[in-house]
């Protein structure tokens, strides 16, 4: 339930930025080329299930959803960042360090003007 017109505006931005992140995961699979000799459908239900669990919350903007994923997103980007540096700075893990940066970065600010009037 969004609470205020600013609500409106981060639940918009999280939205954006959770479905850059999951077309960045699915991008990442197949850039700059699939592993040889592992399940693609497994790859990306691995990368991707995790999230897509949060749909829901995030389309509704429930908080307590926009909550947990923050906590798994965490993950997301300690990877991100872990990959973007044995990498070398390649772009996949570089953008997806940011996004992930931003997503819990605006989820956060999301939760903190879309707190409940007190009444």
């Amino acid at each position: 339930m969004l609470h205020n017109p600013k609500a409106q505006k981060t639940a918009r931005l999280t939205i954006l930025l959770y479905v850059a992140v999951l077309a960045t995961l699915l991008a990442t699979t197949f850039y700059p080329a699939p592993v040889e000799g592992v399940s693609i459908p497994l790859v990306l239900a691995v990368k991707l299930l995790p999230l897509l669990a949060f749909a829901v919350p995030v389309f509704r903007g429930h908080n307590r959803g926009y909550i947990w994923m923050a906590f798994v997103i965490i993950f997301y980007f300690t990877q991100a960042v872990v990959t973007a540096w044995l990498s070398e700075g390649d772009i996949g893990p570089v953008i997806l360090t940011v996004l992930t940066f931003l997503l819990f970065t605006v989820a956060m600010v999301h939760l903190k003007v879309n707190r409940p009037v007190a009444g």
